[in-house]
C-alpha cells in the first residue's frame, strides 16, 4: 500500500497571530508547513521558492488581496488547494475568490476542529 504523500502548506494572512495559530493548530500528518506571507505580494514571491501544495488565504490585505492572490497562483498551478480564511463580513468577497479558483471558506474566528475538518475535506481526493 502506498503512504499518501506529503503535501506542502503555505499560510497567508496579514495577522501574525492567525497564521501561527493556523500553524500550531492544523494536524493534518500529511502537511508539512513551508512558510507564511502577510500578503498576496509576499505570496507570490514565497510561492516561486517554496511551491506548496496547499494555501490558507486570507481575504483583506495590503498590497494585494486574497482575490487577486488566489487568482494569481491559480494561474502558476493549477491543481494548488487553497483554503479561504476570512472574517464572516467577507462572504461575498470570499464567493469571489472560490470563483476564482479558491477551494473552501473557513470563517473567522474558528476552532482547531474546524480549521482542521476543513483542511481535511480540501485535501480529500488529494
Amino acid at each position: 500500500m502506498n503512504a499518501l504523500r506529503m503535501l506542502r502548506l503555505m499560510i497567508v494572512d496579514d495577522s501574525n497571530i492567525i497564521r501561527r495559530r493556523i500553524e500550531r493548530s492544523q494536524q493534518i500528518d500529511r502537511l508539512e508547513f513551508v512558510g507564511a506571507a502577510a500578503n498576496g505580494v509576499e505570496a507570490i514571491s514565497l510561492f516561486a521558492s517554496t511551491d506548496p501544495d496547499v494555501v490558507t488565504m486570507d481575504l483583506t490585505m495590503p498590497e494585494m488581496d486574497g482575490v487577486e492572490c488566489v487568482e494569481r497562483l491559480v494561474a502558476l498551478k493549477p491543481e494548488l488547494r487553497i483554503l479561504v480564511v476570512s472574517a464572516l463580513a467577507d462572504k461575498a468577497t470570499a464567493v469571489e475568490a472560490i470563483a476564482r479558483g479558491a477551494n473552501g471558506f473557513l470563517c473567522k474566528p474558528f476552532t482547531d476542529r474546524q480549521l482542521n475538518d476543513a483542511l481535511a475535506e480540501l485535501l480529500q481526493d488529494v
